[in-house]
């Protein structure tokens, strides 16, 4: 009975161990998904960024399998941000990742330390009241008003985060029309209100792209995204803005260095 379960059937396409194949004389068979996924995954390495993959219908052909099969290791490649899909005109070897140090910085020196030319674009900018939630965030009184900066960041001409910035209108008085004149944001805090931020809270999650979010950063809707969460303040601890940022996934990364925390003296 032993024997007869340590060669049991396997099914149809699976791989095999090395050493079982060795024991048993077979060749390891490798399923065609995974061939077919290997394949494009070594398209992206060794191909330059803009290369067309070959139609659906191709590479079903090619390694005889479905369409259907053929979708779901593009769309697994996507998401991994090793191919980009243009809508209208196919797929493509995507972009390396941009790879950001987690560091209090701006997005401008983010970018131009990656050798990219950063610009925002300016979706919406105007004053909300303060909800219950916010107004801890911002130490100010529920109901207070609140400046709404919703900006989209590029790099290199291509769209990479959507940030939604709030400040107290009331410490902050005339940030608006500063920020067209000075148009970085920390710029026109230092050199206005002579105020620097000097630490802050980030929290980083996973999102899908909703529709809007989608059509602003050009990806595939349900996308998955980053999301960050940036709480900051001033050198006396007094908040200064609390942002939320949304990030393709397909083509960011983040990178920390991590140490471990001092010994503290045993009894």
């Amino acid at each position: 009975m032993s024997g007869d379960r340590g060669t049991a059937a396997l099914p149809e396409g699976t791989t095999v161990p090395a050493q079982s194949t060795a024991a048993t004389g077979t060749a390891a068979r490798v399923p065609k998904y995974y061939g077919l996924k290997r394949h494009l995954l070594q398209l992206t390495e060794t191909q330059p960024a803009g290369t067309p993959v070959p139609p659906e219908r191709a590479l079903a052909a090619q390694f005889d399998t479905s369409r259907t099969t053929v979708r779901q290791a593009l769309q697994e490649l996507v998401v991994e941000g090793r191919l980009e899909r243009i809508q209208g005109k196919g797929t493509f070897v995507a972009k390396p990742k941009v790879a950001q140090a987690l560091q209090l910085t701006s997005y401008t020196e983010d970018m131009r330390a990656q050798g990219l030319e950063p610009t925002s674009r300016l979706i919406e900018v105007g004053y909300i009241s303060a909800d219950e939630r916010l107004a801890p965030l911002l130490d100010i009184k529920p109901g207070s008003r609140v400046l709404r900066i919703e900006r989209l960041r590029l790099a290199n001409g291509d769209p990479m985060a959507i940030e939604v910035a709030h400040l107290s209108a009331k410490r902050f008085p005339a940030l608006r029309r500063n920020l067209v004149k000075h148009n970085s944001l920390y710029t026109a805090l230092r050199e206005v209100y002579g105020v620097t931020v000097a630490e802050a809270e980030e929290t980083i999650e996973t999102t899908l792209a909703n529709p809007r979010e989608a059509g602003l950063l050009g990806s595939d809707l349900g996308l998955p995204m980053l999301q960050l969460s940036r709480h900051s303040f001033d050198a006396e601890g007094a908040p200064v803005e609390w942002v939320r940022s949304i990030y393709r996934g397909d083509r960011y990364k983040f990178i920390t260095r991590l140490q471990r925390p001092e010994q503290q003296p045993q009894d």
